[in-house]
């Protein structure tokens, strides 16, 4: 894992309200308007969070229509494994970032 992806998920990690969304979409993909009411936040509150856990690639969104012809955004968790010890951040300050192609 490279230094600035590390810090990215560490940082979408360090929020008690990121952890709340993650610990709900355990289970199951939400639509937006429901993880709002069970985390009791507003939706562009809620969006803002769910961005930066996206970006760190804990999450992913996907749309769909209702019964009723309405557009849904829907999350689901990313399965992830994290294990920071002193050797994975050793390697990661280690390995040198790729440049973008």
């Amino acid at each position: 894992m490279q230094l600035d992806d590390l810090v990215g998920v560490l940082g979408a990690l360090a929020s008690p309200q990121r952890l709340r969304i993650l610990t709900e979409l355990g289970s199951e993909s939400v639509h937006v308007s429901e993880l709002a009411r069970r985390v009791g936040m507003s939706r562009p509150l809620l969006y803002g969070h769910l961005t930066r856990l996206e970006q760190a690639g804990l999450v992913r969104g996907h749309h769909s229509v209702s019964p009723d012809g309405k557009a849904l955004r829907h999350f689901e968790l990313v399965p992830f494994d994290l294990h920071v010890t002193p050797a994975v951040v050793a390697q990661a300050v280690a390995t040198p970032a790729q440049e973008d192609a």
